[in-house]
């Protein structure tokens, strides 16, 4: 890279663990990706709220074809969460 490129948030997460899998399918994908993340929800193991989100951050290039790979059915690119409610198999 001969020149400094923009980076996008394509999706963001709350965990490490989720992060490091969808930073694997980009990476096997041939795109290039950086994790930006609060470094104490990582230390202290933390995922409350807002603490222990990671931004999964792709070169301005590579974002559309990034995006595509981590759309999963009702998530949104801005939080990660499914707003489905959970069924329960309890009577």
């Amino acid at each position: 890279m001969t020149e400094e490129q923009e980076l996008i948030c394509v999706h963001s997460c709350q965990g490490w663990d989720l992060a490091q899998i969808f930073r694997s399918k980009l990476e096997a994908a041939g795109i290039p990706v950086l994790l930006k993340y609060d470094s104490a929800s990582l230390v202290f193991g933390i995922t409350v709220d807002r603490l222990g989100k990671v931004r999964i951050m792709v070169p301005q290039a590579y974002a559309s074809e990034a995006e595509a790979l981590l759309k999963v059915g009702g998530e949104s690119k801005e939080d990660g969460f499914d707003d489905a409610p959970v069924q329960s198999d309890d009577p």
